[in-house]
């Protein structure tokens, strides 16, 4: 039986993979993280409580364990991933990290992307400590032979919130109350720019068709659903699922980045270095290594999911209205403007 310990492994994409290993593909599967979200653990998988960070602890832990997979999902700074090299090495037949499609160049030369596009955000620090995370286990690939496999989502979600391209702090949920009260909701741009959302279930697909497979070793592959759409699209479905008028409101990404970044808000890098940008990706690659890879679950089904969960599930509506606030007045300083 093959065996995969997850780094992480409780997220939104992570948790996805661990149910479909374990419940479907019949992998032996650990967990290694702080234990913070026992209840995200499924029946099956096994629990290794440790700090990735303590070295010493986590070696004490492992033991004389290998595994024909380690997969990485909280690294996001080259000293992490230089760490699990140091733990690793000699310990997996493969290592997945978890990069992110944000590292692409934005804009790129094409808004078709594939995994030869140039990657380059200046826009974002987040997207280019993922670079360079990505740079240094090539070059210890191409120099030793370590089993590295570079995976990049987009936007990935789950039945726990609602994906959104302009939001607070403290996620979606503000914006589909001001959705429910009728008040106008942000979009950025013009609502126009292409956009790809993936449900976490489709993406366990192409991921776990890559663990212990031959062809993705020293190779990166992005991984997304074939569905393609407009933020003003986006936002419509959404408003169809709560059965609610759409009362959108358009503002340019670099007007936002400018009044959002004294509250916090880094529309900058989420909007300008990432989602205000039209892309499309092609998963040619990713379906010649995994020919099962498919979007079982389009955005009108994923968000209704999203939607009844959250709507059932009081903890998960989380005001924010600092937000809500900030909102009315990014909105009312532009019709201001328009006299």
């Amino acid at each position: 039986m093959k065996k995969a310990l997850f780094i992480g492994g409780t997220g939104t994409i992570s948790a996805a993979i661990v149910r479909r290993l374990v419940n479907e593909l019949g992998w032996q599967v650990w967990l290694l993280n702080r234990g913070n979200r026992p209840d995200a653990v499924p029946e099956g998988a096994h629990s290794i409580v440790a700090d990735i960070n303590d070295e010493t602890a986590v070696l004490n832990k492992l033991g004389d364990m290998t595994f024909d997979c380690v997969c990485e999902f909280i690294g996001f700074t080259p000293d992490q991933v230089q760490r699990d090299y140091r733990l690793f090495k000699g310990r997996t037949r493969q290592y997945i990290y978890t990069s992110s499609a944000s590292a692409y160049h934005k804009p790129a030369a094409s808004y078709i992307i594939t995994e030869g596009t140039t990657l380059a955000n200046p826009h974002w620090e987040y997207s280019r400590n993922k670079i360079a995370c990505e740079d240094f286990l090539m070059k210890v690939y191409r120099e030793e032979g370590f089993p590295v496999t570079i995976v990049r989502p987009s936007h990935t979600y789950d039945e726990r919130s609602v994906p959104l391209g302009v939001h607070g702090k403290k996620g979606s949920w503000q914006v589909i109350k001001r959705m429910l009260e009728g008040k106008p909701v942000i979009i950025q741009g013009d609502g126009t720019s292409l956009w790809t959302m993936t449900f976490n279930s489709d993406f366990a697909i192409g991921y776990t068709g890559l663990m212990g497979n031959r062809h993705a070793i020293g190779e990166a592959f992005q991984i997304t659903g074939d569905e393609t759409l407009t933020w003003n699209q986006i936002y419509a479905t959404i408003a169809d699922a709560l059965g609610v008028e759409l009362k959108a409101y358009h503002v340019a990404s670099d007007f936002l980045a400018a009044v959002g970044d004294k509250y916090g808000y880094d529309f900058e890098g989420s909007l300008i270095g990432d989602k205000s940008v039209s892309v499309v990706f092609d998963n040619r690659k990713l379906k010649r290594a995994v020919p099962d890879m498919r979007t079982e679950v389009r955005f009108d089904q994923g968000v209704r999911i999203a939607l009844d969960y959250v709507l059932s599930h009081p903890e998960r509506q989380i005001p924010d209205p600092e937000f809500d606030a900030w909102c009315d007045r990014v909105i009312e300083a532009q019709e201001r403007a328009k006299f």
